[in-house]
């Protein structure tokens, strides 16, 4: 029997993923995988309850103010914006990577979350995370949008982030 470290289920021998929580038993040398977060590391974090303009119009560019780093992130937001961090075995790095900033340590997966330009707006969409994207205190389905709005806080695992329209 080969028990899971995560969520502690007894499996066949043999396999390379957790039949219950699909961990995977596997590990490549080298790599950084995602840490897995307790459910108290969820509780601290309240969302915040107001509201900015959702319209993000041609031109605009996204500032993104990351918790306790000083300098502001800006981008023009093209069709799809990848978040997450990169992998030290190589692959396709994130579009936005947050491995500077100590996102490994903070829960963020390497493909965490999307940001999507539409015709006038943008939206949030987790990408199956391991430690879930929250907007504004509440759990994102994964690949379900959530349209963003000015000054919005974005948390992936206890990564904490906003977002303003400029």
């Amino acid at each position: 029997m080969k028990t899971c470290p995560y969520c502690g289920f007894d499996n066949r021998e043999g396999v390379l993923y957790c039949e219950e929580c699909g961990h995977p038993f596997y590990s490549q040398k080298d790599a950084v995988e995602t840490t897995q977060l307790s459910q108290d590391a969820h509780e601290g974090f309240k969302g915040r309850m107001t509201w900015g303009t959702a319209r993000f119009e041609e031109g605009a560019v996204l500032v993104i103010r990351i918790r306790d780093v000083p300098e502001p992130i800006t981008l023009e937001p093209v069709r799809d914006i990848i978040i997450g961090r990169r992998d030290p075995l190589g692959g396709d790095p994130p579009d936005l990577d947050l491995s500077p900033y100590g996102a490994a340590e903070l829960g963020v997966s390497r493909r965490h979350a999307l940001i999507r330009r539409g015709e006038d707006t943008l939206t949030l969409v987790d990408l199956e995370s391991t430690n879930g994207t929250f907007l504004n205190g509440q759990r994102l389905l994964p690949h379900q949008p959530r349209v963003l709005r000015d000054g919005d806080e974005v948390r992936m695992g206890r990564f904490v982030l906003n977002l303003f329209f400029k």
